[in-house]
């Protein structure tokens, strides 16, 4: 189960990610309060997670999912762009994730 939350707390944390710039440096007040809860909630996920996970295993998949979610709603919806670079930092990212989770002990 504290896979699932783990899996859960990093999507929260791309649309956290996604939340961020709508705020315009916080000041408007409605974006800026739908970005602290995104926020806070994918912190609480993360240390539900941590109740059944090495912290080192939880931060790194959760950090991976955050970072390779973002960089792809950012190249799908926003149009970032796309280099042969950038993919490989993402297979990396992705294969990190995957190892991290296939040498977990629990």
């Amino acid at each position: 189960m504290s896979w699932v939350v783990l899996v859960l707390a990093g999507l929260v944390e791309v649309v956290w990610a996604q939340s961020v710039k709508p705020t315009e440096n916080f000041s408007r007040p409605w974006p800026t309060l739908v970005c602290f809860v995104l926020g806070a909630a994918s912190v609480y996920l993360l240390s539900r997670a941590m109740n059944g996970l090495p912290v080192g295993t939880a931060y790194a998949v959760f950090t991976g999912i955050g970072a390779v979610g973002t960089i792809v709603l950012g190249i799908v919806v926003h149009r970032d762009p796309v280099s042969a670079a950038r993919l490989a930092a993402l297979s990396l990212i992705v294969g990190g994730v995957v190892l991290a989770r296939v040498t977990s002990e629990t």
